[in-house]
């Protein structure tokens, strides 16, 4: 009778952990890592695409089976290249980014729609050339921004995300009546892991 509740309360141990539900988890913490497709967009013309990447830590908090909240804490290198009749440049602006994300789970606790604010703060800006490496001068340092892209989690905990990044903010902080305006647009790749 003994070995028979010893085997009961052993199956209802495995049936318990096997049941764990997403909310069961509470927070999640991760890395990730990947590719920035960069670029202004405005009153600029003749730029094209910065390619850089980005690196941070990520958390996930759950708040239900199919919504969470994720901050994260990234360096993200943006910018974009310039290619005249005077050769190529390309202007580095490197930012920290605090986006905070909603995830909303649409297929299996699987994929995941991201969406939500971000603010980035500008640590460099360097405009880069054959002949010199100088600063741009005259560039906000607070930068904010909206992101919308897709998520997709692995039962493994590895996830990979796509996201699009669109600039709110006019980062020339120019004085000048003739100073153009423009904004950061950036296209992110990512993988990472959730521990």
């Amino acid at each position: 009778m003994k070995k028979l509740y010893l085997v009961c309360a052993f199956l209802m141990i495995i049936s318990a952990q096997a049941q764990k539900t997403k909310q069961d988890e509470g927070i999640k913490l991760g890395i990730k890592g990947g590719l920035n497709v960069s670029n202004f967009a405005g009153d600029i013309t003749d730029n094209e695409i910065r390619t850089s990447i980005h690196i941070g830590l990520v958390s996930e908090i759950i708040v239900s089976e199919k919504f969470s909240i994720q901050p994260e804490l990234l360096y993200s290198g943006q910018g974009f290249s310039d290619k005249s009749e005077s050769g190529f440049s390309r202007s580095k602006f490197d930012y920290i980014n605090l986006p905070v994300l909603a995830k909303f789970y649409v297929m299996n606790d699987n994929l995941s729609i991201e969406a939500g604010p971000q603010i980035g703060f500008l640590i460099s800006a360097k405009n880069k050339n054959s002949a010199a490496n100088t600063s741009i001068e005259d560039q906000k340092v607070v930068d904010f921004g909206l992101n919308l892209g897709l998520g997709y989690e692995l039962e493994n905990h590895v996830f990979f995300q796509g996201r699009y990044n669109l600039g709110l903010t006019n980062i020339n902080n120019s004085d000048s009546s003739s100073a153009v305006k423009y904004t950061n647009t950036v296209i992110q790749f990512s993988v990472g892991y959730l521990f």
